[in-house]
């Protein structure tokens, strides 16, 4: 059995210290009896003194030169690739990836880091020439203040840094509850930064559940929120700072398609279907969960994906081999499951997967089968309905206008797949797909720092993540009549 870790502290004003709220343990998806990390919530008045911590260092670090706040980050992206062997590890025990997935995450959020450090060396503002002789008008960028980030569980790390980043390179502090589902990683990610020297009070961490995220989301101290989670938690997020008129971020999941023609790469599509539906247990908000198949090859691409599916080695996460680990929670196995059965009584086929693991091991923890349905139609509330998990549900259509058509057919807009040779058909979908992340003859997960992402309709809120968009969220511009006296 692995070390119980019992360092889970919370980071209020430089100091970590143990929370007085209530006890939280981090238990393993896999070995639920098995105890990752232990702490305690931080109460109301640590909520309190994180924000006044964060609004009392805001002027400091905004003052402090942008190449000075870089070197924090690629000071503390170094740590972060240095120990991503094992932070990749305690991530696979705390979250349920697999171990490759572990340190790949743990790798990306340092490429994160270090992508942000490198905004010191770019444009920070633009001139305009003026009507007026002598004058010349600036739009300078300045940061927002105090920034509340609050973080779901399936990224532990990769998430947290793709806001604290940015936030922190544009000058902004900040005041971060991570999921209490998947706190150790926090914990090393606020630890390398402030090993690498981060100033007391930039970056506060708060451990907490709803009622944390409501008093961040409430104070007038924070300036503006970012939050990553459920629609519906989202948009009491969007709502409570229309109210406040707080800007706000959101990212909100998907109910993501991929569409494979009839002249597609059959194999190939196959392939990264199953890597866009099952990878990370289905636990993406990218993930593929509704699959649009041209008639004239349907039969054919679901055998093929059926077959990968069903071949997939579901274990342990840190076992030699395996290529899927456990849901998050037992809820989360629960509902998954609670899923499957109702679109099968709605009239869907099982074609992979569907059934509880009956085995001990996989009994025992929060294992679902990667799972393929070959649905009678879109009626289905499992059409609409996110799962969170290893479940594709698949439709025909009978040509790319109709298949079009049916991916749009959904309350969200995050991310989509389209698998064709047929360059007017990958262009026609570039104009017709209702979405903010569009991949062509690749899987629908994934995404790289440099480029914006998040989704239109119910999956995101304004302005987007990553890339030189997060600037747009993380600063606000004050446009400057420069003209020479007299």
């Amino acid at each position: 059995m692995e070390r119980e870790n019992v360092d889970l502290l919370n980071l209020v004003g430089g100091r970590w210290i143990e929370g007085s709220g209530a006890e939280f343990a981090d238990a393993n998806p896999a070995r639920p009896d098995e105890i990752v990390a232990r702490g305690r919530h931080a109460a109301p008045d640590e909520v309190e003194a994180a924000i006044t911590a964060a609004a009392a260092a805001a002027p400091g670090w905004a003052a402090t030169p942008h190449h000075a706040r870089a070197a924090v980050l690629t000071e503390a992206a170094r740590i972060v690739d240095a120990n991503a062997e094992e932070w990749g590890r305690e991530l696979s025990r705390e979250e349920g990836k697999t171990l490759a997935e572990g340190v790949a995450e743990v790798r990306g959020a340092a490429r994160i880091m270090r992508y942000y450090a490198s905004e010191a060396d770019r444009d920070s503002g633009e001139i305009f020439p003026s009507p007026r002789a002598g004058e010349n008008i600036l739009v300078v960028r300045k940061p927002i203040g105090v920034a509340g980030i609050i973080t779901p569980f399936n990224f532990p790390i990769a998430i947290p840094a793709w806001k604290i980043a940015p936030a922190l390179t544009y000058g902004n502090t900040v005041v971060w509850k991570p999921s209490s589902l998947v706190p150790l990683l926090a914990r090393r990610l606020a630890g390398a930064l402030t090993d690498a020297g981060l100033p007391d009070g930039v970056l506060n961490l708060v451990y907490g559940e709803g009622d944390t995220g409501s008093a961040i989301v409430d104070h007038p101290g924070v300036d503006a929120v970012s939050f990553t989670g459920s629609t519906a938690v989202g948009r009491a997020v969007i709502a409570r700072c229309g109210e406040l008129a707080k800007p706000v971020q959101t990212e909100m999941g998907g109910k993501n398609a991929s569409i494979v023609l009839a002249d597609a790469d059959l194999d190939h599509a196959a392939a990264q279907v199953v890597a866009g539906a099952y990878n990370s247990t289905g636990q993406k908000c990218t993930a593929t969960s509704r699959l649009i198949v041209q008639d004239a090859v349907a039969d054919d691409l679901l055998a093929r994906v059926a077959e990968r599916a069903a071949a997939l080695n579901v274990g342990d996460p840190l076992g030699e081999g395996v290529q899927m680990g456990p849901l998050i929670s037992g809820a989360a196995r629960d509902r998954v499951a609670a899923g499957v059965k109702e679109a099968i009584a709605d009239g869907a086929r099982p074609l992979a997967g569907a059934e509880p693991y009956a085995d001990a091991e996989r009994a025992a923890g929060w294992f679902s089968p990667p799972t393929l349905l070959d649905l009678p139609g879109t009626g289905l509330g499992f059409w609409r309905r996110e799962l969170f998990g290893p479940v594709v549900g698949a439709v025909r259509a009978g040509d790319a206008a109709e298949a079009f058509g049916l991916a749009n057919l959904s309350d969200h807009g995050l991310s989509a797949a389209i698998f064709t040779r047929d360059l007017g058909a990958a262009l026609k979908a570039v104009d017709d797909l209702d979405v903010g992340v569009l991949h062509i003859n690749s899987e629908s997960a994934g995404t790289f720092p440099w480029v914006p992402f998040g989704g239109v309709k119910g999956s995101g809120y304004g302005p987007k993540e990553q890339g030189r968009a997060a600037r747009d969220f993380y600063t606000h511009t004050v446009t400057v009549y420069l003209g020479q006296p007299g």
